[in-house]
């Protein structure tokens, strides 16, 4: 079992240091689908994560161009995530992107990750339990431990946005199609595996990750955990949890 895991698949995801802001930055623009048009606001996020990486809270603060000033509010981070036509204005950008949108609509330079975790006010608490193991986890033989965790996201990725994430099943474009695509990675001595599900087309998705960790160390976990998510995120859909379910 453990050489059809360590030899099957790839990804174009590694594990390889790489800059990546902590936060995440999206852009909220006036119109549904308004890739070209000006954003009138930033938004700012952050999880907060328990030592194994599971979601237990979550903060979101943003600036808009009219008011021109920051606010912090759980109530519209919910709304992302519940409004279907407040999703479909939000697009997920990278910390320089968010810093040339904010110094456009005259905010001048973007504040630091630690000045913008300060003006987070408005906690949000997720629901969070320990991961339930009604019998002892399946561990292949020559790993440590397997954990499995699944991201939810609220919306459906689109698809040409995938590809460095996953290789895409082939019926991936039929919205009937639960398992739309699927990932390994190789860091010995970690083998990971990961599948990116609809939960409902068009409703929600998740990506499902399956971590066989060959030492007691988890090092290489949480940065995938975070790559991967982010790579969804500007695919689209916007996280929700984390869940750990073993």
């Amino acid at each position: 079992m453990t050489g059809d895991i360590r030899e099957r698949g790839r990804a174009a995801v590694t594990v390889a240091a790489e800059a990546q802001a902590a936060l995440d930055y999206y852009l909220i623009t006036p119109a549904a689908d308004g890739d070209e048009a000006p954003a009138e606001a930033i938004v700012v996020e952050e999880f907060t994560l328990t030592d194994d990486f599971r979601a237990i809270g979550l903060d979101t603060a943003g600036w808009t161009a009219a008011a021109g000033d920051w606010w912090s509010s759980a109530a519209f981070g919910r709304a992302m995530r519940e409004d279907p036509g407040l999703r479909a204005r939000v697009r997920a950008v990278s910390r320089p992107e968010a810093e040339a949108a904010y110094h456009g609509l005259g905010g001048g330079e973007l504040p630091g990750e630690t000045r913008l975790r300060a003006l987070f006010r408005d906690h949000q608490p997720l629901p969070d339990s320990p991961p339930l193991r009604l019998t002892p986890p399946s561990v292949p033989d020559g790993f440590h431990d397997t954990r499995v965790y699944r991201v939810l996201f609220a919306g459906e990725p689109h698809l040409s946005l995938l590809a460095d994430v996953v290789t895409l099943a082939g019926e991936a474009g039929d919205p009937g199609t639960r398992i739309v695509g699927s990932g390994v990675l190789r860091a010995d001595p970690d083998v990971f595996t990961w599948e990116v599900r609809r939960i409902g087309p068009g409703v929600a998705c998740c990506l499902d990750l399956t971590a066989h960790l060959g030492t007691a160390s988890a090092q290489v976990l949480g940065p995938l955990l975070r790559r991967l998510t982010t790579a969804m995120r500007h695919a689209g859909p916007i996280p929700v949890t984390v869940e750990r379910f073993s």
